[in-house]
């Protein structure tokens, strides 16, 4: 295995994290805005007020993304068996 193969395998990795990560990130980035907003607004400065909505937000993505989040992950990993004959020949 040489060290370009060993860069490659690491920035798919690093690709396929940010695919994975961004719709739950962005989700959780824009309902903590418009919380933050809201709180400000009304000057009701509740922990739980902010933590709640995420939580369903989050949830939410799950919900609606995650087949699409967990078949990339299944795909990645079945190409990285796929390479394993192919790296150890060298």
């Amino acid at each position: 295995m040489t060290d370009t193969q060993v860069i490659h395998i690491a920035w798919e990795a690093i690709l396929v994290t940010v695919k994975l990560a961004a719709p739950i990130l962005s989700v959780t980035l824009g309902v903590g805005l418009f919380v933050s907003i809201l709180q400000s607004a009304t000057q009701v400065q509740e922990a739980t007020l902010t933590f709640v909505p995420k939580l369903a937000g989050v949830a939410l993505v799950i919900v609606l993304a995650g087949n699409w989040m967990l078949n990339t992950l299944i795909d990645f990993t079945h190409e990285l068996f796929r390479m394993v004959p192919q790296l150890i020949s060298g």
